[in-house]
């Protein structure tokens, strides 16, 4: 009997067609708690709020399903099932992207409010499209899908009996949750955020102030000469010159602009304290390191994670030692106070004022971990880690 054989370009095809479910499928297994997210956001837009408490099991169950499909894709395990798997899975999400395309763009063009989702996380946080990018990029998979379909009688099953191929796939299901068990346990193995280790979060999300520059023009009452003097040199003049201010009378002020104000380029970021002023900039550019917790919701925080030898730890090292220990959550002010007084927290919480269904959701995305800790030296972060991990902070 002729051994059947797979054709060149066929293989090129269903390969190209697997790293890309491997791919996909990689991205959101790195961040299992953005893709619950996208979940939560769907699940919200269909009416179906219900589903919430759901979302992270079919994160973790979707993920799985799309990366071992591309690993047996990859290795032909079990073709004419799996090809049959890929087009049903891309006809799905092919039709949904397509309702998503055009819903946003009636929104954008006719006012219309389906609240729909903008993001569609098909890639996790590694690569952002819009929906109209998604549905095009739907389109192009679609071709070879249905290549590999028709052809699925051309392409041979790798050489293993019935029973190690379905071992052989079960392999890469259990890698595909391994690891998707490991990153939601600890934090993503690369970060995609804005939060990362080495960024300077402070460039990304506090505001630059103008900067003035003001001389002050003062004249000699004896001879009418002129004397101009900064700020700096106004506030040491009378001690420098005891009797100045008997001999110079003040003439006049000038400003000028060094720089102007500048917006960040994320907004929407602040740490209120109870009387409402901003500490973010006072804490993000200091040049000494500050201990920052995140709780992006004092209900959802996990009390295992504040009730731990660790976290005492590097609380008590903070205070003992004068460093910098805060809090920032998305909670507000009631039930922050609330939780400082029933855990006997001995840090100030600040509050991260957001719209609770539109966001920005930075305290949340900052640190996938409630509660999680950052580290911040001259606004560049220096460490991330989440409540399991606190015993690697090394003080």
């Amino acid at each position: 009997m002729t051994k059947q054989k797979e054709p060149i370009w066929l293989k090129i095809v269903r390969i190209a067609l697997a790293c890309v479910f491997l791919y996909s499928g990689f991205t959101k297994a790195i961040d299992p708690v953005a893709t619950s997210i996208t979940f939560d956001d769907y699940f919200t837009s269909f009416g179906m709020g219900f589903m919430h408490p759901l979302s992270m099991f079919f994160a973790f169950c979707m993920t799985a399903a799309e990366f071992t499909l591309g690993f047996m894709m990859l290795f032909r395990i079990k073709m004419r099932f799996t090809a049959t798997c890929y087009l049903l899975f891309m006809v799905f999400f092919f039709f949904l992207t397509l309702w998503l395309a055009i819903a946003e763009h009636l929104e954008v063009n006719y006012g219309y409010n389906f609240g729909v989702v903008r993001d569609c996380g098909c890639f996790g946080k590694a690569v952002k499209l819009s929906n109209k990018e998604t549905f095009l990029k739907n389109v192009v998979i679609m071709i070879p899908t249905l290549i590999v379909f028709f052809k699925r009688k051309s392409i041979p099953d790798i050489r293993l009996t019935e029973l190690g191929q379905w071992c052989f796939a079960a392999i890469g299901a259990l890698l595909v949750f391994g690891f998707q068990a490991y990153c939601f346990r600890h934090l993503p193995v690369i970060d995609y955020s804005n939060w990362k280790v080495g960024e300077n979060v402070a460039e990304n999300f506090i505001d630059k102030p103008a900067v003035q520059n003001i001389v002050f023009i003062y004249k000699n009452t004896a001879d009418g000469s002129l004397v101009t003097l900064s700020e700096d040199e106004l506030m040491t003049i009378g001690d420098e010159q005891p009797d100045f201010y008997d001999t110079y009378e003040y003439v006049d002020r000038k400003d000028s602009i060094i720089s102007e104000f500048e917006r960040a380029p994320h907004e929407g970021f602040n740490m209120l304290d109870s009387t409402g002023s901003d500490m973010a900039m006072e804490l993000f550019l200091s040049e000494e390191p500050v201990y920052i917790f995140f709780m992006h919701n004092l209900d959802e925080t996990n009390l295992k994670g504040i009730q731990n030898e660790e976290f005492t730890r590097i609380v008590n090292h903070c205070l003992e030692n004068g460093i910098t220990v805060v809090g920032i959550t998305n909670s507000d002010r009631e039930t922050i106070n609330r939780f400082i007084k029933e855990n006997n927290i001995p840090f100030p919480i600040y509050e991260n004022h957001i719209d609770p269904v539109k966001g920005p959701f930075m305290v949340r995305d900052a640190v996938r971990s409630n509660p999680g800790l950052m580290i911040i030296q001259g606004g560049v972060v220096k460490g991330k880690y989440n409540w399991r991990d606190f015993k690697k902070v090394d003080n």
